[in-house]
C-alpha cells in the first residue's frame, strides 16, 4: 500500500482520542504522529474525528434537576448500610452452606464406616476361625479322601 494512503490500525484508532487529548505515552504518541505525517488518509481520519468532537460541543448540555443532588446523596448514604447488610447476609448464607456440607459429609462418613464395619465380611475373622484347619492342612492332605475318614469314624478303636 502506498505510504500516503495508509489507514490507522485498530489499535491506533482506539488510542486516537487519547492521542488528541495528550494522554498517550511517548512511544505510542510518536508512532501515531509519524503515521499522521506520512499518510494523508490517516490525517483525514483524525480530522473527521476532530470535527465530530467539535460538533458534540455544539449540542445542548442537559441540566440536572434541582433535587438531583439531594436524591444522589440519599442514595449514597443509604447504600453502604444496605451493602453491609447484603454482605453480612451473604456471609451467613455461605457459612450455612459450608456447615451443611460438613454435616452431610460427616453423616455419609458414618454410614460408610458402619457399612464397612458391620455389613461386609471381616477377612481377619475368617482367618482366625480357620486357623486350626490351616495348622493341620498338611495332615489333611495326607489323608486323601473322605472315605478314609469315615472308616476311621466307624472303627471301634476310636469310639
Amino acid at each position: 500500500m502506498v505510504p500516503d494512503q495508509q489507514r490507522l490500525s485498530i489499535d491506533e484508532r482506539s488510542n486516537l482520542v487519547a492521542y488528541l487529548d495528550g494522554e498517550l505515552n511517548d512511544a505510542e504518541s510518536r508512532r501515531i504522529a509519524t503515521k499522521l505525517t506520512q499518510s494523508l488518509t490517516a490525517r483525514r481520519e483524525v480530522e473527521a474525528l476532530q470535527k465530530t468532537w467539535d460538533l458534540l460541543d455544539l449540542l445542548p448540555k442537559p441540566k440536572a434537576s434541582e433535587d438531583f443532588t439531594a436524591r444522589t446523596m440519599t442514595v449514597a448514604t443509604q447504600q453502604p448500610d444496605n451493602l453491609v447488610g447484603t454482605m453480612a447476609t451473604d456471609i451467613v448464607r455461605r457459612i450455612g452452606v459450608v456447615l451443611t456440607c460438613l454435616a452431610l459429609a460427616a453423616v455419609l462418613f458414618g454410614v460408610g464406616y458402619f457399612f464397612v464395619l458391620r455389613l461386609l465380611p471381616n477377612p481377619t475373622a475368617r482367618l482366625a476361625r480357620d486357623l486350626p484347619i490351616a495348622e493341620s492342612l498338611d495332615e489333611y492332605r495326607d489323608v486323601g479322601t473322605f472315605r478314609f475318614l469315615e472308616l476311621l469314624d466307624q472303627a471301634s478303636e476310636f469310639n
